[in-house]
């Protein structure tokens, strides 16, 4: 099994999980998240006041799916939440030894 993290633009999330849906992804954990990285961040007004934001808000998406899902669902995220600008995200795959569904007990693919 692998997990997909993937950090990505917060306005890209409906598209990602629609094409995540559509191959057959039936859960996905999300979180709000800031960072920066090559896109830095911003400065903004405020009150007169010019400020820097550093850290952006992006979203972390995560799924556990079985080994031959893997393309397919990283291809699923490239197409959808690629903007083709610096600071569209990262991916992150890592393998996962095993999952337990904790309402059965049911262990491996069977508990994703």
């Amino acid at each position: 099994m692998k997990k997909i993290e993937a950090i990505i633009r917060p306005f890209r999330i409906d598209d990602v999980r629609e094409a995540l849906a559509e191959i057959g992804v039936k859960g996905m954990t999300l979180t709000e998240v800031k960072g920066y990285g090559r896109q830095k961040g911003h400065t903004e007004l405020y009150r007169g006041s010019e400020y820097q934001i550093d850290f952006l808000p992006k979203i972390k998406l995560e799924v556990v799916v079985p080994d031959r899902m893997e393309d397919q669902v990283i291809e699923a995220i490239l197409k959808t939440a690629r903007t083709g600008q610096v600071g569209d995200g990262k991916i992150f795959v890592y393998n996962v030894e095993d999952a337990v569904r904790v309402r059965t007990g049911e262990a491996g693919e069977s508990a994703l």
